[in-house]
């Protein structure tokens, strides 16, 4: 079975309070919506995403997903959900799952529940988690009853649908306020069945809904260690960059980019901790559209690798080898350049260096080497 998933991501988000709609803000390093987006990407079963809502902001929060799959939202949840079925219309799958991008620690056993189900025959899948709670019923901070809760159940998305079905009720109900994809289904006439939800998969809705979204991603992620050498010799009539800087001096390094001894072995450091190859393998140096490169894009794609895959980097430690130029002058300068890179706070940058003592191809001033170490955390 072909199944595409829509991300609605077009909500204002009000009731958060930021400055910015919630899917947009940061969730342990990485936008809401780009974990949202990847949960989805990532998933074996799932062919196709897109995702639904404004697309400056949609593709600065998620940099590698393609522009061509950001589908522009509505009015309403209901609008966009159907602007996404149209987009689909053209090429249509068998099944969708339409998802909130403000829910973006959705299990993948819940996305697997959805399409078993779909795959099984029915028509409609909602995961839902029942209510445990007692419910009372008040007005003006009065209570006036009890709402029995036998047979209350907790709604949660991706909500899976047959598509043809789901699109043809979107156009049947167009004009009419409904609350959910699984709402539209029912006053379709469409038998809905639930699948088990998880508690985890929460929506972000206030700041109190993000520190809990924080803790729990926090209590899922494994801490990988990467480390990063390298090595560049001194050359006449270029700029001499290290992490980031231009520091004066009379040589330059040799290399293919702007030969960035520092960021070099960074970005190893984050390759390596995403058992994602090298620098090499990312950007080879055969590759003439990396001739004289500013090596700051090296680090870019680099940090973006990391949230792509919903994880965070939290320190990253560069060291410089060389008897000159004096390092200490530029140090600063060099954790704030790498930090912006990185989109990471200063503090959990340190850039030092050492001498060989005169000894070997540093020693005798012939070039610098650079070693690094990162942490990345990792779902």
């Amino acid at each position: 079975m072909r199944i595409a998933a829509l991300v609605l991501a077009a909500g204002s988000g009000a009731r958060f309070g930021a400055a910015q709609p919630k899917q947009f803000v940061p969730l342990a390093g990485a936008p809401i919506v780009a974990r949202a987006v990847a949960a989805f990407r990532g998933h074996p079963r799932v062919a196709q995403v897109l995702a639904v809502g404004p697309a400056e902001p949609i593709a600065a929060a998620c940099p590698d997903f393609p522009k061509s799959g950001i589908v522009p939202g509505g009015a309403t949840r209901q609008d966009s959900a159907r602007a996404g079925l149209e987009a689909l219309a053209a090429d249509p799958p068998e099944a969708v799952l339409i998802h909130d991008a403000a829910r973006p620690l959705v299990p993948v056993r819940v996305i697997d529940a959805v399409c078993e189900a779909l795959a099984a025959g029915a028509e409609a899948v909602l995961p839902a988690i029942p209510v445990t709670d007692t419910l009372k019923r008040a007005a003006d901070g009065i209570v006036t009853g009890t709402v029995p809760r036998e047979g209350l159940w907790r709604v949660q998305t991706p909500q899976g649908f047959r598509f043809a079905s789901i699109l043809a009720a979107h156009r049947a109900v167009a004009g009419r306020s409904l609350t959910d994809d699984g709402a539209v289904a029912e006053a379709a006439g469409i038998a809905v069945r639930f699948v088990p939800g998880a508690e985890e998969n929460l929506k972000v809705t206030t700041p109190e809904d993000l520190a809990r979204a924080e803790a729990i991603l926090g209590a899922r992620v494994t801490p990988r260690v990467g480390t990063g050498f390298d090595v560049h010799r001194f050359a006449p009539g270029r700029a001499l960059m290290l992490c980031g800087v231009r520091v004066p001096h009379p040589l330059g390094l040799a290399g293919h980019s702007d030969a960035d001894v520092g960021i070099h072995a960074l970005c190893d450091a984050i390759y390596g901790a995403l058992a994602e190859g090298d620098i090499g393998t990312q950007f080879p140096p055969s590759d003439a559209a990396w001739k004289d490169a500013d090596s700051a894009l090296f680090l870019q794609h680099a940090a973006q690798r990391v949230a792509a895959r919903g994880g965070r980097i939290v320190h990253a430690d560069v060291t410089l080898i060389c008897e000159r130029p004096r390092i200490a002058p530029h140090a600063a300068a060099m954790r704030e350049r790498l930090a912006a890179l990185m989109g990471i706070a200063s503090g959990a940058v340190s850039v030092k260096a050492t001498t060989t003592e005169r000894l070997g191809f540093t020693g005798r001033g012939e070039g610098i080497a650079a070693q690094a170490a990162v942490t990345v955390l990792l779902p």
